[in-house]
């Protein structure tokens, strides 16, 4: 057989071509693998803001002891 031999350094650049930053033209869109679902990103939003909020509360004692 024939093999095909491939340096490092030309394996690096072909990560940067533009033809590897493309996805192929005729690529059927399957949400949540080929794109974000919707409700993927509905949910990456909700994360966000509940992020938010809690950088936005002060800080508070894990657990309230009465004496």
């Amino acid at each position: 057989g024939t093999h095909i031999i491939c340096d490092r350094k030309f394996l690096l650049e072909c990560k940067n071509s533009p033809a590897a930053r493309t996805p192929p033209c005729c690529l059927p869109q399957t949400p949540g693998v080929t794109s974000l679902a919707q409700s993927s990103l509905v949910k990456l939003e909700e994360l966000k803001e509940r992020n938010e909020s809690k950088e936005a509360m002060p800080d508070q004692d894990q657990f309230e002891m009465d004496i």
